[in-house]
């Protein structure tokens, strides 16, 4: 007796052969990934999960307390890579007021500011992202310690960015203010809006600086993770050494 297919049969027939090939696949890499773990907790020094996430956690430590350290310092932000620059619009406003008495240095004088202003919130910033370590789960550090260069930092962004930020921006605004940075920007632009036919700006500096300052800190805890990954000799405790050693 000769079986006839449908058509929808056959695209069945064809999903499951082709399927087969991307499932075994998949189950490799699934393998593989517990075969890695396994390694890790195992081994000739073999290494607790406690353990693991203890070494994670105080890596991240190490990491936030060297950012913090640097970009609070005086000229941290202001000479260094994370230096934060005027905003794109802040332009506009600059070329039409620097003519004006009191600005001729509008463009040095701000920008300075602001970075003391964020130089002066960083020195705040250290117990916020310490709180924040303190929740990495004992599963988080394992799959952090065999990821990417900067997973943990990457981690630490994507958990805790949004709570960062609404608890910085209050410090940024009252260290703009403790450097007149606010009211000197705030007069500026208020002088700038008065002139005729220009595009009015908002007066505000906070939300900008404090999107920029957590990216110079993220930015510098991501260095200290990636250079503690490559560089054996950084790591400064037996902890540090046993649990990277595994992911070298």
């Amino acid at each position: 007796m000769r079986t006839f297919y449908t058509p929808a049969s056959l695209l069945l027939v064809f999903a499951l052969l082709f399927a087969a090939p991307a499932q075994a696949q998949f189950g490799k890499l699934l393998k593989q990934a517990s075969d890695k773990a396994d390694a890790v907790l195992s081994g000739k020094n073999p290494l607790s999960e406690e353990e693991i996430g203890k070494g994670l956690k105080e890596a991240l430590n190490q990491g936030v307390d060297k950012a913090v350290t640097s970009l609070s310092a005086v000229d941290g932000y202001y000479a260094s890579p994370y230096k934060i620059l005027l905003p794109e619009e802040a332009q506009q406003v600059i070329n039409k007021v620097s003519g004006l008495p009191g600005f001729g240095n509008i463009e040095q004088d701000l920008t300075e500011r602001i970075n003391r202003a964020a130089e002066l919130a960083a020195t705040k910033a250290g117990p916020i992202f310490v709180e924040s370590i303190k929740g990495l789960t004992i599963k988080d550090a394992m799959n952090l310690l065999l990821g990417e260069q900067d997973a943990a930092t990457r981690y630490l962004e994507s958990s805790t960015s949004g709570p960062l930020a609404a608890e910085f921006q209050p410090i940024i605004r009252a260290s703009l203010d403790e450097v007149n940075a606010n009211e000197y920007w705030n007069k500026a632009v208020t002088a700038y809006n008065k002139l005729p036919f220009v595009k009015k700006t908002n007066p505000e500096l906070d939300a900008y600086v404090t999107e920029r300052a957590l990216g110079g800190l993220f930015g510098l805890v991501e260095v200290k993770e990636t250079e503690l990954r490559q560089n054996p000799a950084l790591r400064n405790t037996e902890l540090l050494k046993r649990v990277f050693a595994r992911q070298d």
